[in-house]
């Protein structure tokens, strides 16, 4: 499953550092492991959180909280698509698939017959390394090969030990930067979860790899290949980063993807997914000294691994604007984008702020002014794509209300920014904003797993649990001034990245 990154979402999980910018306004270089933070201004809010450090580097938090006999379990890695390998895209998220199929105990009938076949299937496939996509005839061979292995697999077996025992909610996210493994379990499950996890991190076999690497090309084609919305992203964020992992697609290119194999992908796992880069988080009625003596237990003997693979700076980009245009048998479509600093710059929290203040509510200033007012439009949102750790866009998207086009949209979205480049917003509708954002907050850390993937989040990213949930206050810092102050600075047109759907002729 791959998750979009809305701007106000991963602003919650941001830490503002007020790093200097560089000539271009967008700070480029690349971020170093450590990070200097704000102190945090006020977590009071927070439930107590036990944060402990595991000798190989893996990171435990964990909060009692409610009287249900309930608790939320999520493991977040800082490895997502922008640490894919040149040439071998959708790596990361391929991965998320694969590691729901068992290891040599879990998920297999017979490991000796089993492994046997598939290191076979290894040695074929590792003598078409390097050749692009193996031959017709030696996939046939491989495919004939895991066709045998299934014989002795048990399908879904990690799956449905969790599911006998209560499990609600599993799932698997892969973002831009991290990917993130969460399920619910009754409270006296909790030891089971720790004993499964542990198989899963240390000793995982990717069966069925092509059959499950058929079923994310599968999923490609589903989110781009048929879908106008997935084509105009990947086109945009291609254009807007050509030289950087935030320009491809985290799900891969077909490409890339008919070229992996079982041995590249395992040994990327081995490398990279290891427990100094891994965050375990625990939250609901459990006591936390029994969370941080089973991941000592089960996961202390997690292989440390390596640092976060390294990722290319961002460079400074070229003054000028870029467009492009795609035409379809399709809704004509826009997106707008504008390079921004990093999540941790100390203009994020108003860059969130103004996010909400155009996009946020049927009352916000563009939806009022094109959805309600002119009716050119039929929606229109924002977001910061495709990530928070390095130079990213704001993009704002609409879809134009026939007869209105494209170009409607763009010059309407451009009078409402120059509006605010020109006075800045009242105190009154900040303070509006600033309530729509405390109630999501409190909808959003209410339940244990909204907290827990809060939690993970900030600490994996930051390396601040604490720091990264403070966010919201350092938004309610935002004057209107400094609204009007951000759309002056990167709302410019030689900063912007545009892209667009016209639909074909005669279509």
């Amino acid at each position: 499953m791959i998750r979009p990154v809305p701007f106000l979402l991963i602003a919650f999980a941001a830490v503002v550092t007020g790093a200097p910018l560089d000539g271009s306004g967008l700070g480029a270089s690349a971020r170093p492991p450590a990070q200097q933070v704000h102190p945090a201004t006020d977590t009071s809010w927070i439930p107590h959180v036990r944060a402990d450090t595991l000798p190989n580097g893996m990171t435990v938090l964990a909060v009692r909280r409610g009287s249900a006999p309930v608790a939320a379990f999520v493991v977040e890695y800082r490895v997502g698509g922008v640490n894919d390998p040149d040439g071998g895209t959708g790596v990361a998220h391929l991965l998320e698939h694969l590691l729901f199929k068992g290891t040599r105990e879990l998920g297999t009938t017979d490991w000796a017959r089993e492994s046997l076949l598939l290191a076979r299937m290894d040695s074929l496939a590792g003598a078409e390394q390097g050749k692009g996509p193996p031959a017709a005839s030696v996939m046939e061979e491989i495919r004939a090969l895991e066709d045998s292995a299934r014989s002795f697999s048990v399908p879904n077996e990690f799956d449905g030990i969790l599911t006998r025992n209560g499990a609600r909610g599993l799932n698997a996210i892969t973002t831009a930067e991290t990917t993130t493994y969460f399920v619910e379990l009754p409270s006296n499950r909790a030891e089971l979860w720790f004993a499964l996890e542990a198989h899963r991190m240390s000793d995982p076999v990717l069966r069925e790899f092509y059959t499950e690497r058929d079923v994310v090309l599968e999923e490609r084609a589903l989110r781009v290949g048929t879908s106008p919305a997935g084509q105009l992203q990947e086109a945009h964020l291609a254009l807007a980063f050509p030289s950087h992992p935030f320009g491809r697609p985290v799900v891969g290119y077909e490409t890339d993807l008919e070229a992996l194999t079982r041995p590249v992908v395992r040994e990327f796992h081995s490398r990279h997914y290891g427990a100094r880069n891994a965050v375990v988080t625990v939250v609901g009625d459990i006591h936390p000294d029994s969370v941080v003596a089973w991941a000592a237990r089960y996961l202390g003997s997690v292989p440390a691994g390596e640092a976060p693979p390294p990722v290319p700076a961002v460079p400074a980009p070229a003054r000028g604007e870029r467009r492009t245009e795609l035409v379809l048998d399709a809704q004509p479509a826009l997106r707008m984008g504008w390079r921004v600093p990093d999540g941790m710059h100390d203009d994020a929290p108003a860059l969130a702020m103004l996010s909400v203040l155009l996009t946020g509510s049927r009352t916000s200033r563009l939806h009022r002014a094109l959805v309600g007012d002119d009716r050119t439009a039929i929606s229109v949102s924002s977001s910061t794509e495709p990530g928070v750790l390095y130079p990213g866009l704001f993009v704002i998207s609409a879809t134009p209300r026939s007869p209105a086009t494209v170009a409607h949209l763009e010059a309407g979205i451009q009078r409402q920014l120059a509006v605010l480049a020109d006075r800045p917003p009242a105190r009154a509708e900040l303070e509006r904003v600033r309530i729509q954002l405390e109630a999501s907050r409190i909808r959003r850390l209410r339940t244990n797993l909204g907290l827990a993937l809060r939690l993970s989040d900030a600490q994996t990213l930051w390396s601040s649990w604490r720091a990264g949930l403070a966010f919201p206050e350092r938004m309610a810092e935002v004057t209107p001034e400094r609204i009007t102050e951000v759309v002056r600075r990167y709302f410019q047109p030689d900063n912007r990245t545009v892209a667009s759907i016209r639909r074909r002729e005669g279509s």
